[in-house]
């Protein structure tokens, strides 16, 4: 079988939304010739549906929505249709329940409750929806948390998708889902959703080749998320260039996690505490700004996150491998804990952030695999004194998984337990204030290396990295300042192999203290600085 290379297959892509667009300007539909008012008050959905049923009899083209406020209920798009909204149109959601036809939801167990949304697809190939104009929801009388209230735009089993240009606001949930749908383009959506609960703004949901690029994106709820609510990953999704906002997480894979996410890459985005709305979830500042999660047995594989900005959000990067087990079907077996390895992190700079600090956690006997970050700047707010270190940090599986899960950590940086390869290049952590705490913690961890680590020390503050039943652990290449200070702590009888190479400790006040359960030949003897 002859297989096509992946950029002649974006090609491919590409060509036929583009052969798409040049048949929808041959056949051009309006709403206005099946009876819809630009009024804002009479309902258009009759004649929007006319509109695309016409089209679509026709062999496909483009339904046009011009300026005016189209007030409608749910819309069925078809195959080979593109809604084309112009610049000053308004396709404004109805605030009458009833205008929304409902379906038979095969959602999970536990999942946020919906209506058959605004525009839907099922089951559709070749179709778009573009153009300068913006979908409101009505999002502010969508009030009821476990009501039921949709979504702007549901595209479920479709091929070759393009939503481009568009504005999206004040939904009734999640304002954009897509699901099990290959092949799609998402470029330069504008979202401002923060009028209810669940007030999510792009769901990337077990897709396949999936591109979302030029896209800014301020919500309440998780901003950019990608799920695999069913067993089937996400999978070869790239996402660039995008602007980010959120009281919950900025960039998230998860929570909803069950096929999992491969081949995931993430580069040239912004991501930021919003500033111009309350919070309904989450926190003012925001949750994450990237968070990487498997909590319902799925597999996460390859995924690359550079080049990232982030400002002012609680916690920069959190990755959680979790057990929460949610099923996808009713009267299934839950699934084992799940697989999280293979994960880069690179050209990270973060400011502002709150004194939590970063996580990075698996499960006892199931760990977080071949985890590296490199060339990371990341900047807390700190002024934590000793407390958090005498607090245990829970294991929590079946948790909830978030960044604020385990409190305010004894690592003002980064806390990592149950990891197996994991890698810090050129890493750089820095306080605003003080912090008394640790900079690094490791605990059940084996192949640790710390290379060219930069991270501030307080006067009197804890030791500069703890490790806890560490297995080959190397620093190398740094040249930490702790003046008065000791850099490495030592615990746990499974602690060997700590290896210190290339590094200048003329300003350390002392190398490392020990338990008395640690091995006497875990660390070998160094010279005096």
């Amino acid at each position: 079988m002859t297989r096509i290379c992946g950029p002649c297959l974006r090609v491919l892509v590409v060509a036929s939304l583009v052969a798409v667009s040049a048949g929808a300007a041959e056949k051009l539909h309006s709403i206005l010739d099946h009876g819809a008012k630009p009024d804002g008050v009479t309902l258009c959905t009759a004649a929007i549906q006319k509109a695309i049923e016409r089209c679509a009899a026709d062999g496909g083209g483009t339904v046009r929505l011009p300026a005016g406020s189209w007030l409608t209920g749910t819309v069925f798009l078809r195959s080979g249709v593109t809604l084309q909204l112009d610049a000053g149109c308004t396709l404004l959601g109805s605030t009458n329940r009833v205008d929304y036809l409902h379906r038979k939801s095969d959602d999970p167990p536990g999942a946020a409750p919906t209506v058959h949304d605004l525009i839907v697809g099922d089951k559709l190939e070749r179709i778009a929806i573009r153009g300068a104009g913006k979908i409101d929801g009505n999002g502010s009388v969508w009030r009821d948390p476990k009501g039921k209230r949709p979504k702007a735009i549901m595209l479920s089993s479709c091929r070759d998708v393009l939503v481009e240009g568009i504005r999206i606001e004040s939904t009734g949930s999640w304002a954009q889902h897509y699901r099990n749908c290959d092949r799609v383009t998402l470029r330069g959506i504008t979202v401002f959703n923060h009028a209810t609960f669940n007030n999510d703004g792009l769901d990337v949901d077990s897709c396949r080749d999936v591109t979302i690029t030029g896209c800014n994106i301020d919500s309440d709820d998780d901003a950019l998320c990608l799920k695999s609510t069913s067993t089937l990953p996400c999978e070869n999704v790239t996402i660039s260039d995008c602007k980010i906002s959120s009281h919950c997480n900025g960039i998230k894979m998860g929570t909803e996690s069950g096929g999992g996410f491969l081949n995931i890459k993430i580069s040239n985005c912004a991501v930021s505490s919003p500033k111009r709305s309350k919070v309904i979830y989450g926190r003012q500042r925001g949750l994450a700004g990237i968070a990487l999660e498997i909590v319902d047995g799925g597999k996460m594989d390859n995924v690359s996150v550079s080049d990232v900005e982030i400002e002012g959000v609680s916690v920069p990067i959190f990755v959680r491998l979790g057990n929460r087990a949610r099923i996808y079907k009713p009267a299934t077996a839950k699934p084992g804990v799940g697989t999280l390895q293979n994960i880069t992190l690179r050209n990270i700079t973060a400011r502002g952030c709150s004194a939590i600090g970063c996580s990075i956690t698996g499960q006892p006997d199931h760990p977080v695999r071949n985890i590296t970050l490199e060339n990371i700047r990341l900047g807390f707010e700190g002024g934590e004194g000793k407390t958090a270190l005498a607090k245990p940090v829970q294991e929590r599986p079946t948790s909830y998984p978030e960044s604020t899960m385990f409190g305010t950590l004894p690592a003002w940086g980064f806390y990592c337990r149950h990891a197996h390869g994991l890698n810090f290049r050129n890493v750089q952590l820095r306080t605003d204030q003080p912090d008394q705490r640790h900079a690094v913690v490791c605990d059940d961890a084996e192949n640790v290396t710390l290379d060219k680590l930069d991270a501030q020390f307080s006067a009197g503050a804890a030791p500069l990295i703890r490790l806890v039943q560490i297995r080959n652990f190397l620093l190398r290449g740094s040249r930490p300042e702790v003046p008065g200070g000791t850099l490495l702590s030592l615990e746990g009888s499974e602690t060997k192999q700590i290896k210190l190479q290339d590094n200048d400790l003329s300003l350390v006040g002392k190398v490392a203290e020990t338990s008395p359960n640690v091995p006497a030949d875990a660390i070998p003897r160094q010279p005096k600085p």
